[in-house]
This record gives structure tokens, C-alpha cells and sequence, in this order.
């Protein structure tokens, strides 16, 4: 979420493209077309954020800047040259890193919050403990917040260190346990 997407429509044989098609695959989304012959270029239902990389005459690949959750889904790139009709299909999966935070409660418990990722982050201590336990939240927008306690009431360790993995980011937090 929020980089740069690029679905690549291939020309096979290298010959000039009569008419080319984008669409977003579920009912009234994008659709963004080029016809050749009348050097027009359509637009339906389509974000600001959802345009062509190039020229669709010298290049047909969609651009798709700043990728959202709601541009996930499924593409499809239709071309007709003098060689016949062909149809290339896309899945667009949007991850999105969480928001990471480490921060202790009054009852000596060590809260590691991975917020609104997609997908959910995994989160992990060291020292491991046996005293950990972990929550998950699922919000409406697919995305998902994962919260691990880490108890220390008895521990002698001088700290705790949350690592949090996740597709789009990896990050490691250390709280002091001595204050």
C-alpha cells in the first residue's frame, strides 16, 4: 500500500496494437481503454490514481499510484493486433506493513501491538517466555491487529525485546525492565 504498481500487457508478436483494454474485474470498477485508429484513450470508473505507465501506444501497462486496499483484486489486459485477439490476467495483492509499538501496563506486562497489517504480523519475544499470550482483531478493511502480552512479574531479565516479522517490514523493540 501506498508504492507504485505495474501490470505489464505484453505485445507478443511486436506488431501495433489496433485496441487495448483494461478492467478491473468486478462490476462497475475500472475500465481504461486505447483504440488506435481514432487515437482515443476512455476512462470509466476509474481513480486518479489508476492511469497508464506510458503512452498505451508504445507501451499497454497500467500504472497504479498510490496502490490502495480497494485496487486489490483481479485485472485484465485484452489487445487486438493484425495477429488476433489475446487476454492476459493479473491478481493484485495489496499488503500493507503494521504499526509497531512496545509499551509496558501497570501490571508489570510488556504490550506488543502490531496494528492494522495485511497480512497479520507475527510477533515473537526473546526471551522466550511461556508467559506470553496474544490477541487478534480483524478490522473491516482486511487488515489486522495483533497484540502479545509479555508478563515480567517475576522475571529477573534486565529486558524484553518484541520482534515483529511481517512481509512488508521487520522490526525489533526492546523495553528496559529495570524502571
Amino acid at each position: 500500500a501506498g508504492h507504485e504498481a505495474v501490470l505489464s500487457c505484453p505485445n507478443i508478436f511486436k506488431v501495433p496494437l489496433l485496441l487495448v483494454t483494461w478492467k478491473r474485474n468486478c462490476s462497475s470498477c475500472c475500465l481504461l481503454s486505447y483504440r488506435s485508429d481514432r487515437n482515443e484513450t476512455r476512462r470509466l470508473n476509474c481513480s486518479e490514481s489508476i492511469t497508464w505507465k506510458y503512452s498505451p501506444v508504445s507501451d499497454p501497462a497500467l500504472r497504479i499510484y498510490p496502490v490502495d486496499l480497494r485496487d486489490e483484486g483481479y485485472y485484465t489486459c485484452d489487445t487486438v493486433n493484425s495477429e488476433g485477439n489475446f487476454h492476459f490476467f493479473f491478481s493484485l495483492t495489496v499488503i500493507v506493513p503494521p504499526t509497531v509499538t512496545l509499551t509496558p501496563d501497570e501490571s508489570r506486562v510488556a504490550v506488543c501491538q502490531a496494528s492494522a497489517g495485511k497480512p497479520a504480523a507475527d510477533i515473537s519475544w526473546i526471551p522466550a517466555s511461556n508467559h506470553s499470550s496474544e490477541e487478534e482483531f480483524h478490522h473491516p478493511n482486511g487488515t489486522v491487529t495483533r497484540v502479545s502480552y509479555f508478563g515480567w512479574a517475576n522475571s529477573s531479565f534486565p529486558s524484553v525485546t518484541c520482534l515483529v516479522t511481517h512481509p512488508a517490514t521487520n522490526q525489533t523493540l526492546l523495553m528496559d525492565l529495570t524502571c
